[in-house]
Formats: C-alpha cells, structure tokens, sequence
C-alpha cells in the first residue's frame, strides 16, 4: 500500500527519505507567482441552495435562438432518448471485454451498426470513434495503410477547417502529405480542373465531403469516379441527417466510395459546451481489417442461441503495438447508445423528415434574409442545412449586435476563409419555426443599419 502521511512526524519521514527539505521544494517547478493564490471560495452551502443557485444562473443566462452550425446542430431529441440511455443498465455500463457479461451492451452496439451501415450504404461500421474529425484521421491513416505505397492525400478547402486542422496535426508527423484543393467561386465546390495536376501522380486518397462546410453539395460522383480512375481510395466526410436525404456514400459514382466518416452529435446528443462527441466510420467489406475501433459481431452460443460478441479486435490492447490499426480506447459508449435510440425510434422515413424539415427552413431563411439590402447568397447552387451568406459590413460586428438580442446569428468566416469578405455561415434546422425566421431576418435588417451608418460616417 502506498504510504500517506498523516501527521507532521509523517511529513517530516517522508521528506527525510526522498531528500527533500520540505515540502515547498517538491513545487519548486511552479512560478513562485503562482504557488499562492488565494481563491475565494463561497462557504458551504445546502443541496437545495446549490440547485436554488444554478437556477438563477440559468435564468439569468437565458435562451438563445441559435442559427450556428459549421459540425454542431441543434436538433429536437424526443424525450425518451436520454430517458432511456441513462438508465443504470446503459449508463454505468463498462466496456464489453467480456461478452458473456456484456450481451446488452453489445446488442446496442451491434444495432447502432447496422443502421449506419443502411445509413452509408457500406458493408460495415465500427462501434465508433472520438468525434467526426479524429475519425477523418483515422480514416486517412487507414487509406495510407491499404494503399501500401502512396502517402499523399487530397482534401478540399471545402472540408472543415476544424477537421483539416486535425488531420493535420496526427499525420503530418508520419509523413503523409495533405494536399488542399481549391474551390470553385461561384458554387463553393471543390474544383474538379484542380484535379488534373495529380493525373498520373501517386495519392492514397481523396477526401469528399457532403454537404461540405459551406453547407453546398459536392459533385461526389465524378469525385469518386476521378478518385478511382487514379487508383486511389475515395473517403466520404458525411452528416447522418443529410444522408437520410441524399444518395449515401457507398452509391457515389460507379462503385461508390471505400470509407466514410463523420459526426454523431446530430444523431440524439444535444449540443453542449464542448461536447460529448462521437465519430462513426463505415467502409466496404474489403478493408475491414485495417478499420480502427471496435467491431461487434453477431455469432451464436454452444446452445445456438444469438449472441454477440467483439470481432477482429486490431487494437493495441489486443494484439502487438507496432501491427495495431490504432489505439483507441473508447467507443463513446453512452453517446452511441443515445443515438441508437434515436434512430430507432424515428426510423428511416422519421429521420428523412428531419432532413427535409431541415432543408425546407433552410431555404425559407435565405428567402428572407436575402430580401434584406445588400445581403447575398454567397454561393450558387443547392445546399443543405447551412449556407454562406454575404453582408454589407463586417459579420463579427454584426454577431455582437445580435447576440445583445439573444440571437446566436451564424459563424463569421474571416478568419477561415478571408477571402470571402465579410461572410457569415448561417444555419437552419428543424427546431425553427415561421416567427424563429421572421425574428432573425427582422433583428438582421435592425442590426444592419446602424453599423452601415457608422461605417458611412
């Protein structure tokens, strides 16, 4: 057991035998700026009187109508989603390593993914990732692996910055080359003319998202189409919501794509500050066995009763370090059970109603934002859930405005996508009804003319 003192004869024994002269010295390592703060902490207060607190808090915060999107979406969960998935079974659930104690939970796992394997239209999915961007790494990383050869990979500017940016930080150091291509001004898309500077060149893998984060529908099939042409592994980014509308990935092109990835979130987890997230990942039958994660698999006992258990378990823990696939360590589990209930209890034509509810407020907003003088569509062509609007005056000016009036009005583009000028990615889902639109486009036009004033003074 280790040893913890208690008294300051213990204190003065330990120190004597670690050599140290007191106990100062063992924080030597931290600015002495910063060894004694003094936090003034509340005195104690009752459980009634926290949750009186917390309330408080929260009224005073109060609520805001969000139009934000750009990876994270406001959809209505039903209630007994999180009803259900907090219950104690699910909950404190641990992971399935031993499949004789674990049925439930594997079960849940197991239907989780069959419904994103109907979802993409590929052959196999694993029980999930940390978040839609690592699980693009993953991804990336795992076309590198089948490839055995080329180590370059193409990714639209079109992809997300936030997944760009962590690609980038987990490949880059094994010497894998991401390659940005450009898009097209008018629609937003990638251009397919960029592609011809790597006819003939070796690339592992090209990267399609859909929508992409102008929320704008890429040519995927001729995407695809031009990835396997050129011998290399098309891998689609993907929002569950949008595929219960669109054509899924495992149709793209003449063959569809060979991995497709995303994020979770919409499928039943509420936005929050910073999470919780889950990736998912799906992929032909062919490349299953460079797929990171975990795989649950349906067999059958000694009595020959359905049962299910973990399959093809590449992972660190299971087999030698250097022939892992990866070395992830959780599966999300609550998120994922969150999201299986979803689905379920929507079904496919219940989330394609989503979908169209979400493309139908979608296209209402932009009607009557762009009525407004001197704002635009940015970009040309079909969208889904989200879509670049131009403004008049700088869009963090106008966000601070509007959020004065409890309206969450888009995300500023400038820093991502300076040349865009003053653009501000809005969004649209379900949750918005007739007044919500009217609101944001009412709040819109007032905010817009005092800066313009200002800006002509």
């Amino acid at each position: 057991m280790p040893f913890i003192p208690h008294t300051e004869d213990d204190v003065r024994a330990m120190l004597q035998s670690i050599g140290a002269a007191s106990l100062e010295e063992l924080f030597d390592e931290i600015p002495p700026d910063l060894r004694n703060i003094q936090l003034e902490m509340p005195s104690a207060q009752t459980e009634m009187q926290v949750m009186r607190l917390m309330q408080q808090r929260a009224q005073a915060d109060g609520e805001y109508l969000s139009f934000l999107g750009g990876g994270a979406y406001e959809h209505h969960i039903p209630a007994a989603v999180w009803q259900i998935a907090t219950r104690g079974e699910f909950y404190s659930a641990y992971t399935p390593y031993q499949a004789e104690a674990s049925q439930g939970t594997l079960q849940v796992l197991f239907e989780y993914q069959t419904m994103l394997a109907s979802l993409t239209g590929l052959d196999v999915t694993n029980a999930s990732m940390y978040d839609g961007a690592s699980a693009l790494a993953e991804a990336v990383l795992m076309a590198v692996r089948l490839q055995r050869g080329p180590r370059r990979v193409l990714a639209p500017a079109t992809l997300s910055p936030v997944y760009r940016s962590v690609v980038r930080a987990i490949v880059s150091n094994q010497d894998i080359e991401l390659i940005e291509l450009p898009y097209t001004p008018d629609g937003g898309t990638t251009s397919l003319d960029s592609l011809a500077r790597w006819d003939g060149e070796p690339v592992a893998a090209l990267i399609i998202p859909q929508p992409n984060f102008f929320g704008a529908l890429e040519p995927v099939h001729k995407l695809t189409d031009w990835a396997r042409a050129h011998n290399a592994l098309a891998v689609g980014v993907i929002n569950p919501v949008a595929a219960a509308l669109l054509q899924p990935p495992g149709a793209w092109g003449e063959k569809g794509c060979d991995i497709a990835v995303g994020e979770g979130q919409p499928l039943g987890v509420p936005v929050a500050g910073g999470g919780p997230y889950f990736g998912f990942m799906a992929c032909k039958q062919a490349h299953v066995r460079q797929m990171p994660g975990r795989i649950v698999g349906q067999t059958a006992d000694t009595d020959g009763k359905r049962g299910f258990t973990l399959t093809l378990q590449a992972r660190e823990q299971h087999i030698r370090r250097s022939k892992a696939t990866s070395n992830i360590c959780t599966n999300q589990g609550l998120a994922v059970t969150a999201a299986t209930i979803y689905m379920a209890m929507l079904g496919p034509e219940g989330l394609k109603g989503v979908a169209q509810a979400c493309h139908a407020n979608l296209i209402a907003l932009l009607q009557r934002v762009t009525a407004i003088d001197g704002v635009q569509r940015r970009f040309t062509g079909p969208a889904f859930h989200e879509s670049v609007i131009s403004l008049p005056v700088p869009a963090q000016e106008l966000l601070e405005r509007l959020r004065d009036d409890r309206i969450l009005a888009g995300l500023d583009l400038s820093s991502d996508y300076p040349e865009l000028g003053n653009a501000l990615l809005v969004c649209a889902t379900e949750t918005k009804d007739e007044s919500d639109l009217d609101r944001y486009a009412q709040e819109l036009r007032g905010a817009l003319a005092p800066i313009e004033r200002t800006a002509a003074a």
